[in-house]
């Protein structure tokens, strides 16, 4: 049987690359990252540390990986990208992905959706795209973007934008926990092709006018949230595991293993516990703003970490470690972040990344429409 990418790897420009999670899952998929751009200077550094890690673990002889460009997209000019990226004229089929920063878009944030500087950044995501002419593309971003009135229009005009250049586009509203993520997290995918690649594809057959062309990939678990998860438990105590419950969406099963986590590299850099709470909040118990804490039974809800409040491990009086919020995300253990960089940067880079295990099957399917292997 024939693998999805026998051939060279298609080539894909990164932007708000952040810790290069969406990078991890598209380059498992068969896509091969060739330029990065991150304007944070401590994530910048972060990724290019943990992911020379983790190729030098795969391969001894990896080359170091660096951060192509560290500049806002706004100072950005599409022809010097694909220069850069290149060395010259660009392929005939390559991608963009990326995930603008979302807080304006976002309940938890200030709302302020478009007109915020964030939300400002999906425009010039979409402005760079149109310049760039990639032969598809990915946009991420928080489930607000598209149920706020307010944000939703601003969200159908990007579409329009983006079709008057040339693109079919279709979207959709994907949980990693469906995905077997131990994670209760919910975000916006579009995904775009050039009318010319579709063409070039299916020949005659006709452009996608309607939504719910994409194949989307299909649920690992239908309707997860509706199992019967364990309520709270006394801090301290042994809870019993409910039977139904699958393995792979616990915390216990990403927390738990052969090697001591604590052993790991960044597995015992956590925020030093001071408060009573640590050790009087129930397992389980998170239903509060903060000091929230993880059922060992149960997965986790959205990591979204800020100022320090990071979850609190189920059975250790403690928060998490950057080595355990990691694996809540499905990064890899050979990912090592590096020791100079303050726990406040680490949790907020983590907390900003899409699950490895959804990029990848996000990515999966975007391989196999361009390998004609859906749609036609």
């Amino acid at each position: 049987m024939k693998k999805l990418h026998e051939h060279s790897p298609i080539p894909i420009l990164s932007f708000f690359t952040g810790g290069g999670f969406l990078d991890l899952g598209f380059e498992e998929a068969g896509f091969e990252t060739v330029w990065y751009n991150e304007f944070n200077p401590d994530f910048a550094d972060m990724f290019e540390h943990a992911m020379w890690a983790l190729r030098k673990k795969r391969n001894p002889n990896a080359a170091q990986i660096s951060v192509n460009s560290r500049s806002s997209i706004v100072d950005l000019r599409p022809g010097q990208i694909l220069f850069d990226a290149f060395n010259g004229p660009p392929p005939t089929r390559f991608g963009v992905i990326g995930g603008p920063p979302c807080p304006d878009f976002s309940n938890g944030g200030k709302n302020r959706g478009h007109e915020g500087d964030h939300g400002k950044l999906s425009q010039t995501y979409i402005n760079m795209i149109c310049g760039l002419q990639p032969s598809f593309f990915l946009m991420e971003n928080v489930p607000g973007l598209i149920r706020n009135k307010k944000h939703r229009d601003f969200f159908d005009r990007l579409r329009v934008q983006i079709h008057n250049a040339g693109y079919s586009t279709d979207f959709a509203t994907l949980n990693a926990l469906d995905y077997g993520v131990p994670q209760d997290r919910t975000r916006v995918f579009m995904i775009g092709i050039a009318h010319r690649e579709w063409q070039r594809l299916f020949e005659k057959k006709p452009l996608p006018e309607k939504d719910g062309w994409f194949p989307f990939p299909k649920p690992v678990f239908t309707n997860p949230k509706a199992l019967p998860w364990p309520g709270v438990s006394k801090f301290g105590e042994t809870p019993l595991k409910p039977p139904g419950i699958p393995d792979e969406l616990t915390v216990l099963k990403w927390l738990n293993g052969r090697v001591d986590i604590l052993s790991l590299p960044n597995g015992d850099e956590f925020f030093t516990p001071y408060s009573e709470k640590f050790k009087t909040v129930k397992e389980g118990d998170d239903s509060r703003k903060s000091f929230k804490r993880l059922h060992r039974y149960r997965y986790s809800p959205t990591v979204c970490y800020g100022n320090n409040e990071v979850h609190l491990h189920p059975w250790e009086p403690r928060r998490l470690s950057v080595r355990e919020a990691l694996r809540i995300q499905t990064i890899p253990d050979a990912y090592v972040l590096p020791k100079d960089k303050t726990l406040s940067a680490k949790f907020k880079m983590i907390a900003n990344g899409v699950p490895a295990i959804l990029a990848r099957e996000i990515a999966k399917s975007l391989m196999q429409v361009l390998s004609k292997s859906e749609c036609s």
